[in-house]
């Protein structure tokens, strides 16, 4: 009988976990590589754009270089840069910049605070290009599908923005939905996407099958080498075919290292690499197809509906940068670069599915913007360029100082390997920035505000915190002063939990309370909310309790989180224990007190004045407090207080 019942487990159990890769793959490729697998839609053509300032010439030699130069771009970037050596570098399974940022600020102190700073900074400012990738983006994908029609139908040419502009505000207005409901439709689309870019790849390779020579990396060098002049500037456009690299890494979290390398390697490089070579092959034997080469590919009888699958894999490809977005936004007001926002979970079932109202319609109007003012993908190309190498090449400095500092790689190993990776990245940065005049300005301007908004809130926050902790003083002293105050103060029945930025203070609200009503209830819970610097915090080391000295109905209790939670205060608190909290806390009837701070520009030389507003001006932005915290707004009390900056 043991045998009989021992012997199903050997078949079941990997049976069952070779579906749950599979559903989990197939759910990657809808998700992760959207932005990445639309690429060649518009990447040769915008090589060979006559209209480009510094345009290749369409020569035999020049095809053959261009293809093998965009094969072995995006398996030196994507496949060993991203897949092979940074999607290594994981922060608990989370990963993307703000990962690296993390580990960096946690592990770099040892390098002194000089490096860590300047690391850090340098991170963020890799965080603020991705806020341009995340507006170029959806404009240069769902205008380059759109724009398909034109070689279905040449009179539709004036209708590709309007269609454009339309799909763009329906894409925004569903993101307050989130993807949970049409997140399982993303994979099916995906893998539909891929097996047709690939077979009508395959196909275009049967016409001229000598285009397979351009595997070679060989032509790849003679053409860098040999015509440095004309390929150097080609590389601008070539580095888009990398577009959505940062994404594998970003997403590693939802999915895990291994998936994506199977989702990567086992369909999606093939497909692109088919299509990259059927394209090539096509403009070989017709020069004219390079107006667009990608719709040209198919048969007539499969171009429109070839046009419809391309407008549905850029949506889902805008879908996963603007939820990207949304992921860095979340996690940089976990660690205190921008004020706390809304910020709304929109699936049960993905982990750092968020919705930031905010920043929504923010990505709105600028994507509109540029779709009104580019009114084509061809323009746009060099601006979403600089925008791609320009993360792609901090992410990789940054993960070298990864390895250095956490993993103590050789430095022959980090100057020979990690020199010739940054080497790659820094020649398609140098090119893109010979686009400057020509839109790579775009994402340089909107990463040096957004980097500006950032640094300008971490200075700000610590010049309030610094002003906070004076007005509030130490925590400890004044529980002291409390219980040796005589005549003693008056206890009221109930429970009162204040909100602190952490135990070393007295909250204002309790200070102000005690000291003007004099005052003081039977429990009073002080909480302070930690986010650390992982992912997630189990339940079991969530909370850490501290009596204050005293048996006196007055505790405090520090909460916390990891960057990727929404902090929610009374689930947190109803894992305490009575016995713990000096007699139980009754929640469901406590008020919950709350320090609103007024902030006012003073004479104290902390900032620079424009600083000064700028840092003012966005606090106006922050969340309502109960609201982010998860408080019940009917028992909440707001005590307030005035802070120069």
């Amino acid at each position: 009988m043991r045998a009989v019942s021992a012997a199903p487990v050997p078949t079941h159990r990997p049976g069952g976990r070779e579906v749950v890769r599979l559903a989990l793959i197939v759910s990657a490729l809808g998700v992760v590589f959207g932005d990445i697998g639309t690429s060649p839609i518009y990447t040769i053509q915008t090589v060979f754009n006559p209209a480009d300032p510094h345009p290749v010439p369409l020569t035999t030699d020049n095809v053959y270089g261009v293809v093998s130069t965009i094969f072995w771009s995006v398996m030196i970037i994507v496949t060993l840069t991203y897949v092979t050596l940074v999607m290594r570098a994981d922060n608990d399974g989370e990963g993307g910049i703000m990962a690296l940022i993390t580990m960096l600020r946690r592990w770099g102190r040892a390098q002194g605070r000089r490096s860590a700073f300047t690391l850090a900074a340098l991170g963020i400012f890799g965080a603020a290009l991705f806020f341009g990738d995340s507006m170029i983006a959806p404009a240069i994908s769902v205008l380059s599908a759109v724009e398909g029609m034109k070689v279905v139908e040449p009179g539709l040419e004036e209708w590709v923005v309007p269609i454009t502009a339309v799909i763009i505000v329906a894409l925004f207005c569903i993101q307050r939905f989130g993807t949970a409901i049409v997140g399982r439709f993303f994979g099916p689309v995906m893998i539909t996407w891929f097996v047709a870019i690939g077979g009508f790849g395959l196909l275009g390779i049967t016409e001229h099958p000598e285009i397979v020579k351009a595997l070679s990396p060989t032509y790849a060098l003679s053409f860098l080498a040999g015509n440095f002049g004309v390929a150097f500037f080609a590389l601008a456009a070539i580095v888009l075919a990398v577009t959505g690299a940062e994404a594998l890494y970003a997403d590693m979290g939802h999915f895990g290292r291994r998936v994506i390398t199977w989702g990567w390697l086992g369909l999606v490089l093939p497909a692109c690499t088919l299509s990259y070579f059927g394209q090539g092959a096509l403009i070989l034997g017709d020069a004219t197809a390079i107006s667009s080469p990608f719709f040209l590919l198919p048969p007539e009888w499969a171009r429109l509906p070839m046009v419809v699958l391309a407008t549905a894999a850029t949506v889902i490809a805008s879908q996963a940068v603007i939820t990207g977005a949304y992921s860095v936004v979340s996690q940089a007001v976990r660690v205190g670069y921008l004020p706390r926002l809304r910020i709304t979970h929109t699936s049960a079932s993905q982990i750092g599915q968020v919705y930031v109202p905010w920043i929504n319609w923010v990505l709105m109007v600028a994507v509109l913007v540029l779709v009104f003012s580019f009114r084509s993908s061809a323009a746009l190309a060099f601006a979403f360029g600089m925008a791609v190498i320009g993360t792609i090449t901090i992410t990789t400095l940054l993960y070298l100082c990864v390895a250095r500092i956490r993993w103590g790689a050789p430095t022959w190993l980090l100057v020979l390997g990690g020199g010739t990776l940054l080497l790659v990245d820094l020649l398609f940065l140098s090119a893109n920035l010979t686009k400057i005049v020509h839109g790579a300005w775009l994402p340089l301007l909107i990463g040096v505000l957004a980097f500006t908004v950032m640094i300008t809130w971490q200075r700000g926050r610590a010049v309030v915190t610094r002003a906070r902790t004076a007005a509030e003083g130490p925590l400890r002293p004044f529980v002291e002063e409390i219980q040796s105050a005589r005549p003693p103060l008056h206890r009221v029945p109930g429970t009162a939990v204040f909100l602190n930025r952490g135990k070393d203070t007295a909250p204002l609200a309790l200070r102000a309370n005690v000291e003007h009503n004099q005052v003081l209830h039977e429990h009073v819970v002080i909480v302070s909310v930690i986010t650390c610097p992982v992912p997630r915090v189990p339940d079991g080391e969530r909370i850490d309790l501290d009596h204050l000295g005293f048996v006196d109905g007055m505790v405090h209790v520090g909460i916390r989180y990891g960057y990727m939670e929404k902090p929610s205060v009374l689930p947190a608190l109803r894992l305490l224990d009575p016995d713990q909290t000096e007699g139980p806390i009754d929640l469901d009837d406590a008020s919950f007190f709350l320090s609103k701070i007024e902030l006012v520009a003073g004479p104290e030389p902390t900032m620079a004045a424009w600083r000064k507003r700028l840092f003012i001006a966005t606090s106006l932005l922050t969340a309502d407090a109960a609201e982010y915290f998860g408080l019940p707004r009917d028992r909440v009390v707001i005590v307030g207080s005035r802070i120069e900056v």
